[in-house]
């Protein structure tokens, strides 16, 4: 059976002991002739980067007053790892991570881990991290300010959860490698996403909005891993915002595209994500979706439904059965060589060359700036109501920017017609010195780019890159949120009408081409076969990010009269499937032990052996929430959906948690529910 399901139907040897040794030869003779043909070296894995699930801002919505109150799935990471099997030294490691960026403070962190550990055989030539882009996810992780400004500072458990998870998660693919065989497949899916910048859109050229009729990207790239001829894992990569939660959510989860990863992993193929063999890795990847949606009606939390929870479980598993369908449909065989390039480039002053701007003319990129419109938010995601989209609409900083551009052609010719809210560049709050990567991976082409590139962007950037590689531009995929962020990338038409993505685009009109312009190069030097020029160090980056606002745990103390895991409200005596149980416990501040490839709650049942985990904190039907009771006591709720298929019997909850003293020693304890039952 297909899909990771290892088990199989067992044969029935008949005649004796020779035709068994017959049939068992025969079954050495067929593998290692299966491994023969297999062309290449892989190797999977999983990372736990769950950050701190209290009191840490969250990434994405730029709302002060979200903080984490709790779990409701965990973050992952998930790695592969591919080399020529001929020429092992030629590999590259590919990492889908459910988070709203990689940032490069991270990126450089996993690389110096990697490096002591491995030496040259990671680096960031061959290291492509992308983000999923939840909103859900804990935030303060960046070196830079305007990234850390909601999140009260740097966040350092936040900041070394995702390190150490992503490097295990390579490090473990590392350990994973065995022979095996890649196959591609392409459809797509048209019910998980919307344009939500149909204005700016509209924009473009008759000739790509016609590449989009419905103005969605409905692409959906499978690449499936094999081995022996069965499927071990894949990577899937479709263009829809991880915002299927809302800016009212407090609970870390991977948002829809977590969900996809988790319901075939663990729902479909019985994963248990703290065991060591994962059996089957799925990773769905983010594209060009700055201008896509999962939000159908265009208001946060909203379509298919009114609940944001269940619009998440629906879009993830829209995502993930266009996905087992291409798994099932991946006949195309990838061969070929693993290649990379790696380059930086200065986007706050790259001199764009004319065979790419369209107007006949060069132009240059601008220090980074901040429009008006971007403080307005995107429509599924709105900012302050004093702030507007589009140019015109915010007179204050209008007159401002009109101001500037007459004092200096320069300037608006790079940034006009954007209304100048914050110049971040100057400021030194954001990075302007950025990595592009070009991955190849047989007949596989991955364009790692540190920006969110809208649809015909997209578009641009892969006929850009096909080009150049002699090849269609359906065998190039845009990477999207890789290797660090700088916000939006939209084409200079788009950039236009100031919607909040053109507002976000920080380097000016001409960033697109300029993008282009860098990846035909990456390209050319791999189609021929050169080394590509290395560009500006990044150590020119200005971080002053690290700042700390936020205090850390001071010490816990139980609710009065209580000790750490005591059970303040038990569950019911009985549940009928579908019920909810739930269970309050005196715990203490989760961020003192993030339990990473633990948990902070287990599900139980009794069996004749004893009791059987059947759910923890990253399953989709427990919750986990955290509360403040007075200044330093803490409570715990744990609540279980009890799923259709939960078998009858007893259960109980379980609750470990851990408490700091005032001396600053941490003590683990465990809580535990009386029993109920199910049935």
């Amino acid at each position: 059976m297909d899909g990771g399901n290892t088990l199989g139907r067992r044969p029935v040897l008949r005649g004796g002991l020779g035709a068994l040794l017959t049939a068992a030869a025969a079954g050495r003779t067929a593998a290692a002739s299966e491994s023969e043909r297999e062309r290449y070296l892989l190797g999977r894995g999983i990372g736990d980067v769950t950050g701190q699930p209290a009191e840490n801002g969250m990434m994405g919505y730029a709302r002060l007053e979200q903080r984490t109150t709790g779990i409701h799935q965990r973050q992952r990471a998930r790695a592969f790892v591919f080399a020529e099997r001929i020429a092992p030294e030629r590999r590259v490691a590919v990492v889908t991570v459910d988070a709203g960026m990689i940032f490069g403070a991270v990126r450089r962190a996993v690389l110096e881990r990697l490096a002591h550990a491995h030496g040259t055989r990671y680096g960031e030539h061959n290291v492509l991290l992308t983000a999923t882009h939840t909103h859900a996810g804990p935030g303060g992780f960046s070196c830079h300010t305007l990234y850390n400004v909601t999140t009260l500072g740097f966040q350092p458990g936040t900041f070394e959860a995702l390190v150490a998870g992503i490097t295990e998660s390579i490090e473990r693919a590392d350990a994973d490698l065995a022979p095996g065989n890649l196959r591609v497949a392409r459809g797509e899916l048209t019910n998980a996403s919307v344009n939500r910048s149909r204005a700016a859109f509209e924009r473009n050229p008759a000739a790509d909005r016609s590449h989009f009729p419905d103005a969605t990207d409905p692409a959906t790239v499978l690449l499936r891993f094999e081995r022996g001829g069965r499927a071990v894992g894949a990577i899937n990569w479709f263009a829809t915002h991880a915002t299927s939660l809302s800016p009212d959510n407090t609970l870390i989860s991977g948002d829809n595209k977590g969900y996809a990863a988790y319901r075939w992993e663990r729902e479909i193929t019985g994963v248990d994500y703290r065991a060591g063999d994962p059996g089957f890795v799925a990773a769905f990847a983010q594209s060009n979706a700055a201008d896509m949606s999962p939000n159908l009606e265009l208001r946060p939390g909203t379509g298919p439904t009114d609940d944001e929870f269940a619009n998440t479980r629906i879009i993830g598993d829209r995502q993930y059965t266009a996905a087992a369908r291409l798994l099932r449909e991946a006949n195309t065989a990838v061969e070929g060589g693993i290649d990379h390039r790696t380059s930086y480039v200065d986007m706050s002053d790259t001199v764009v060359g004319q065979e790419f701007t369209g107007d006949g003319s060069s132009h240059r990129t601008c220090a980074a700036a901040l429009g008006a419109s971007f403080a307005a938010g995107a429509e599924d995601g709105p900012g302050p109501s004093f702030f507007e989209e589009g140019t015109g609409n915010n007179p204050f900083f209008g007159t401002i920017s009109r101001a500037l551009y007459r004092a200096s052609p320069r300037l608006r010719d790079r940034q006009a017609p954007k209304e100048i809210l914050l110049p971040v560049g100057s400021m030194g709050w954001v990075p302007r010195i950025l990595p592009i990567q070009l991955v190849r991976i047989g007949t596989l082409y991955l364009v790692g780019i540190p920006q969110e590139v809208s649809i015909v962007g997209g578009l641009r950037l892969r006929r850009t890159v096909a080009a150049e590689l002699g090849v269609e531009s359906t065998d190039v995929v845009v990477a999207g949120y890789a290797n660090d962020y700088a916000g939006y990338l939209t084409t200079p038409e788009e950039y236009d009408q100031q919607a909040y993505e053109g507002g976000h685009t920080m380097f000016g009109r001409w960033s697109l081409p300029a993008y282009q312009q860098e990846f035909a190069r990456l390209a050319a030097d791999m189609a021929a076969d050169r080394d590509s020029e290395p560009g500006p160090s990044p150590a020119g980056n200005p971080e002053g990010g690290r700042v700390r606002l936020q205090p850390g745990v001071v010490f816990d103390s139980p609710p009065v009269g209580r000790e750490f895991g005591e059970v303040l409200e038990q569950p019911q005596e009985h549940y009928r499937r579908g019920g909810t149980a739930r269970v309050v416990f005196a715990s203490a501040h989760p961020n003192n032990d993030l339990h990473r490839d633990g948990s902070y709650l287990l599900v139980q049942r009794r069996s004749a052996d004893g009791w059987v985990t059947v759910a923890d904190d990253g399953d989709w039907s427990t919750r986990f929430h955290w509360a403040r009771r007075g200044v330093t006591a803490s409570t715990v709720t744990v609540s279980w959906t009890i799923p259709p298929d939960a078998a009858e019997g007893e259960y109980r909850v379980v609750h470990h948690g851990a408490a700091k003293a005032v001396t600053g020693a941490i003590t683990a304890f465990t809580g535990t529910s009386r029993k109920f039952r199910v049935g």
